[in-house]
């Protein structure tokens, strides 16, 4: 066994672990929006673990084959992009269709947005008003 390959699974372990806290997340958060926050950061930390660490252990029982490399890099690239922007998105959804924060939460940053928001667009002149 040489470096690259214990590299490998040791990251595929540590990505292991990130999955392992992802699925106590869901477990243990209280409503949708901690849920999703939770399992996301750990679930995109443990993909990444898992994916990078395949390719370098490839890598390191095949050394010279690069090809493993350079599709878990691409493969990882993607989930680091589209994981939180799909969280988000089910995150908003949540929501906009209603579902209560949990009692506990003490900031709704977003329901402030949307107020600040509401407050804007009703002292904005209506394009045809004469000045």
């Amino acid at each position: 066994m040489n470096v690259l390959a214990a590299t490998g699974e040791a990251l595929v372990l540590i990505g292991t672990f990130f999955y392992f806290l992802s699925t106590l997340g869901l477990i243990r958060m209280p409503d949708v929006y901690n849920r999703m926050q939770t399992s996301t950061k750990s679930a995109t930390l443990g993909s990444l673990g898992v994916i990078v660490g395949t390719g370098i252990w490839a890598l390191g029982e095949d050394f010279g084959n690069w090809a493993w490399v350079t599709k878990t890099v691409v493969i990882a690239t993607f989930l680091l992009l589209t994981n939180p922007i799909s969280a988000h998105a089910l995150i908003r959804a949540a929501y906009k269709r209603g579902i209560p924060l949990w009692s506990g939460s003490v900031v709704d940053k977003y329901h402030e947005h949307l107020k600040k928001k509401e407050e804007t667009v009703e002292e904005a002149p209506l394009e045809g008003d004469a000045k």
